[in-house]
């Protein structure tokens, strides 16, 4: 049996799509797109000063056509996971701007080798399954960051991409770059290799860039992952609840807009909403409230039968404490129980602004442990153990038992040397190291592994012309 968690009974999953639908059929939402504006007027829809005004039946026509799955696929075209039911897969948080430094335990702003040598690191990850433009780097032009970082994460690795832009011109470039992987728009469509996060602004708008994101992405059959990000008390009603609704509404406009342009279009039900810390002024993301938002809202697109995703897996904390392993554990755990198709946050902390790769490395360990936990509890033998037990005797020992030799690898989780299973003794003679200094050590051990660009020099030839060409003068 799987492990289940709900939060929401099903009266009330349906009680807050209705008020969603409501939210959006009287008040409406804000789309700054003047593309997107075109495409809702085209069927009908009322706007008045950029407010659009969305009929219900437009919105059931987009749930309809909107897929229930999507398989995501790495740079060779293997397929990594399919986002549907309660599978579950998990990526680095995207698009911090800063990093924990390795040497001096303290935060400061990315550059360039810090990105590479966190995809070099999330690439050799077992149970890390896809990438992200994980980082921002900061001695790169803004206006070339997005390509540009789509640019190193094709280099570095193999595995499926959770990408976006934060400029509209950007698209053209880091499309073409990964129909350059595929071969053609035709295969690209067949096999996404990234998924492009798009973020409504709350409350109840779609900017010109999210907008033209979720257009573009329609239009070449790459994933849309919808990233609602309401934050309770402070953009979003204070109570969870509420901000649920919120996020469902505004959620539901980007679904209505990527549907207009091509039905069938591949959307993810997602989201970053955090609850607001009225005495800090902050968002706090590894807090239970946030956990309890978010399953919330998942549960929502799971009762639309959508794939989905999250930020779970998170911590506040600044740095590798006890507080980071709490909030992190936590998160990612829930999230893998509710069967939340893709979990991001893998090394965020500091209010999803920095990145860690130590922490990235402890936070495998936890995805790991989180797939053992949801195979659930898995019957071995017929009868169970009383014929084990009928030859037990004074001369046999367990611990060598056939029976053992041949089940403790998959009927136990054995972490990496990056969690501590040592005894006490041990733990002193070997320098007393934390969690921190065994990540570290990891990390080392990662990079010197690496074989760095392992893509075929043509196809770094092109993506680098690509780059030339749209972008920058290398």
């Amino acid at each position: 049996m799987r492990p289940v968690l709900n939060v929401l009974e099903d009266e009330l999953k349906e009680k807050v799509v209705v008020e969603a639908i409501e939210i959006l059929e009287e008040i409406g939402f804000f789309v700054e797109n003047q593309d997107a504006i075109e495409i809702l007027k085209n069927e009908g829809v009322k706007i008045e000063q950029k407010r659009a005004i969305i009929p219900r039946d437009l919105i059931k026509k987009a749930l309809k056509t909107a897929p229930s799955t999507i398989s995501i696929y790495d740079r060779e075209g293997k397929e990594v996971s399919k986002l549907e039911g309660d599978n579950i897969c998990f990526d680095p948080g995207s698009a911090a701007l800063n990093v924990l430094d390795t040497e001096t335990n303290e935060i400061r702003q990315a550059v360039t080798k810090d990105f590479i040598d966190f995809t070099k690191i999330v690439e050799q990850l077992e149970h890390i399954h896809a990438q992200s433009t994980a980082i921002v780097c900061s001695d790169v032009p803004e206006d070339v960051g997005d390509s540009y970082r789509l640019y190193l994460a094709l280099i570095y690795s193999k595995k499926p991409i959770i990408t976006g832009t934060f400029r509209k011109e950007s698209f053209e470039t880091m499309k073409n770059m990964l129909i350059s992987i595929r071969g053609d728009e035709k295969r690209l469509r067949e096999k996404p290799l990234a998924i492009f996060d798009a973020c409504p602004s709350p409350p109840l708008k779609w900017s010109d860039l999210t907008c033209q994101s979720v257009i573009d992405c329609a239009k070449y059959g790459i994933p849309s992952e919808f990233v609602s990000m309401p934050m309770t008390g402070a953009n979003a009603p204070v109570t969870i609840l509420g901000s649920i609704v919120q996020h469902a509404a505004e959620t539901l406009a980007g679904l209505v807009i990527s549907q207009l342009v091509s039905p069938g279009a591949p959307v993810i039900w997602g989201g970053s909403p955090a609850a607001f810390d009225m005495r800090k002024g902050t968002m706090y993301l590894g807090s239970v409230d946030t956990i309890l938002l978010d399953l919330g809202y998942t549960e929502i697109g799971k009762y639309l039968n959508l794939p989905t995703h999250t930020y779970l897996g998170m911590s506040d904390t600044k740095t590798l404490d006890m507080q980071s392993g709490l909030e992190s554990g936590m998160g990612a755990l829930l999230a893998g129980i509710k069967g939340i198709n893709m979990i991001s946050g893998a090394g965020m902390m500091n209010f999803e602004s920095t990145q860690s790769i130590q922490k990235v490395v402890i936070d495998n360990e936890i995805a790991g442990m989180t797939y053992k936990f949801v195979k659930g509890i898995i019957q071995r033998d017929e009868p169970i153990a009383k014929d084990l037990l009928r030859e037990f005797d004074k001369k046999t020992h367990l611990l060598s038992h056939d029976h053992t030799l041949r089940w403790f690898r998959e009927e136990l989780f054995l972490p990496s040397p990056v969690i501590d299973r040592s005894t006490n003794e041990e733990w002193i003679n070997t320098g007393r190291k934390t969690i921190g200094d065994r990540a570290n050590e990891t990390v080392i051990k990662l990079l010197s592994k690496n074989p760095g660009v392992t893509l075929d020099n043509d196809i770094v030839s092109d993506l680098t012309n690509i780059m030339k060409y749209k972008e920058m003068d290398f």
